[in-house]
């Protein structure tokens, strides 16, 4: 597990680092005295826990977790109990630590972090393992949704093309975009649906998936555009 310390006071932040290097589980990853120093290391990085003190010099903890897009565990740490309250009010607050806190109390609050991130990590698995069985030529195939390229329809048939496979049998694209993630999957031509997470490169009206280059349909390059964030 993966963390950072924002506290702008020594004392506590070496009290942290302390406790952490007891823990050879969690790795430090960078340690801030404020707010707009962390902001950058967002900007690039992730961690899986914030230490974060609530009264910084430019911008209060609360605040500051309200300008993280996606925030990671948050451990609260601050010598003000009156916060606690407003402070559990933000889903991503795991724990609250009043100063002075002891080894034991920070470890509680470790365990904690580390129950939020076990059940994040497992449903990410879960979500990534998602599969449907194809029965083709009276051969049921199990199909895992991630490693789909993409779908091409020919008439009326459907071929699925995936890291390993092409299996071809009566369906329609229709059909398809009600059982694929929409979050993962976008139909981009009349003929195509692909999986974005391979897409490597867009040129003129084709894209490419790893190496295979599909045509993209006037009325669907918006979308897909828009689903790729390319302004």
């Amino acid at each position: 597990m993966t963390c950072i310390i924002i506290e702008d006071e020594l004392p506590a932040q070496n009290l942290l680092k302390n406790y952490l290097s007891k823990l050879p589980n969690v790795k430090l990853l960078g340690t801030f005295q404020a707010a707009i120093e962390a902001h950058n290391f967002f900007k690039t990085q992730t961690a899986d826990v914030v230490f974060l003190d609530i009264n910084l010099p430019d911008i209060s903890g609360l605040d500051f977790i309200k300008t993280i897009k996606n925030p990671p565990a948050i451990i609260m740490t601050t010598a003000y109990p009156d916060y606690a309250v407003s402070s559990f009010e933000l889903d991503t607050i795991v724990d609250y630590l009043v100063k002075p806190f002891g080894f034991d109390r920070f470890l509680k609050a470790i365990n904690k972090a580390e129950n939020v991130t076990e059940k994040e990590d497992h449903s990410q698995t879960e979500t990534s393992e998602d599969s449907i069985f194809l029965n083709v030529d009276k051969t049921l195939h199990k199909i895992i949704l991630d490693n789909i390229l993409y779908l091409e329809s020919d008439r009326n048939y459907i071929t699925v093309v995936t890291k390993t496979q092409r299996l071809s049998y009566i369906d329609s694209l229709k059909n398809w975009t009600e059982k694929l993630p929409k979050q993962q999957f976008i139909q981009t031509h009349k003929s195509y649906i692909i999986n974005t997470n391979y897409v490597s490169k867009i040129s003129g009206n084709e894209v490419y998936i790893n190496t295979q280059r599909l045509p993209i349909g006037r009325t669907y390059k918006a979308d897909l555009l828009k689903k790729l964030r390319i302004v």
